[in-house]
């Protein structure tokens, strides 16, 4: 039988390679977001409803439909609105959790955020206490406790993947790889950091597996799991490998700062992502790099 699979967040930059995936596995996929599919994201096989999730009303458009599994993409990505941050990320999931608590659901899977551990020493680990410090890490930080209580008390079958930095073709232009590739290819100045901070960065083909991974295991529900790659880089290392492959790079250091609540070094632990779902990543930087590369040459002049 088709497994049919509602997207919230569908028309993001995960959210387009995890229904590119489902798609492949032949499932039937609704995608839900507050905007339509942008041109370079728009999928043929795709159904696209679009609303409001922070409002409870707008869910009566789902009335009809009747999914196997939902996976949780949306919510506000800056970090600066507190109102849009809230409805976002909890009013939102208090909404998301409300329709479908008596739908049956074979798998929900909620994608949480590493800024829900905050200044905790690293790497990461699934079982340490949360000090999340900004408002973005808060309110990801308070629909964790949130759906975990409904894992708990109603058996609500949800599974919270924590991303750590992900990259590949597609991904929205104000983020660090994209902005780096983009100022390489157009020979433009490129604004940075001093470029000593470490970060952990995967390959979205590997975030995309383990989404359905957890999606088919019975020991990922009521589980938190870290994906990434284990491995802080410091981002000059990805400045060099990033000017190796365009042949171009002119850096500014220093003209960005770090925010306030930013740490120097962060990366998870992924032995859980090993024992609950037998996931590893599978793509090296090098590679996943000269990909993305790929992808922002043959679509450059369409790029803003």
């Amino acid at each position: 039988m088709t497994k049919k699979v509602l997207i919230i967040g569908g028309t993001g930059f995960i959210g387009y390679h995890v229904a590119k995936k489902c798609i492949n596995l032949s499932w039937k996929i609704i995608s839900l977001s507050l905007n339509p599919p942008r041109t370079l994201r728009k999928l043929k096989k795709v159904k696209y409803i679009n609303f409001d999730t922070s409002k409870k009303n707008n869910f009566k458009y789902l009335k009809k439909f009747k999914f196997d599994y939902v996976i949780n993409l949306g919510g506000y990505v800056e970090h600066k609105n507190k109102k849009k941050i809230k409805n976002g990320h909890y009013k939102s999931i208090k909404n998301i959790f409300d329709h479908f608590k008596d739908k049956h659901l074979k798998s929900f899977i909620h994608i949480g955020s590493s800024a829900e551990y905050g200044k905790i020493k690293v790497p990461h680990k699934e079982s340490n206490y949360c000090k999340p410090v900004g408002f973005y890490g808060k309110y990801k930080y308070k629909a964790t406790q949130f759906l975990l209580k409904k894992f708990k008390n109603n058996n609500f079958p949800v599974t919270i993947i924590r991303f750590y930095q992900l990259y590949g073709p597609n991904q929205d232009t104000n983020r660090f790889i994209p902005i780096l590739i983009q100022s390489c290819l157009r020979k433009n100045l490129f604004f940075s950091s001093s470029g000593q901070q470490k970060r952990d960065f995967l390959f979205v083909d590997d975030a995309v597996k383990a989404i359905i991974k957890s999606i088919k295991s019975i020991k990922s529900k009521g589980k938190i799991i870290n994906i990434g790659s284990g491995i802080p880089i410091k981002l000059k290392k990805i400045m060099k490998q990033v000017e190796l492959e365009t042949g171009y790079f002119d850096p500014v250091y220093n003209k960005i700062k770090l925010r306030k609540d930013e740490k120097k070094i962060i990366y998870p632990n992924i032995t859980n992502a090993k024992k609950i779902i037998n996931w590893k990543p599978k793509i090296s930087l090098k590679r996943g790099l000269r990909l993305t590369i790929k992808y922002y040459k043959k679509h450059n002049k369409v790029i803003n």
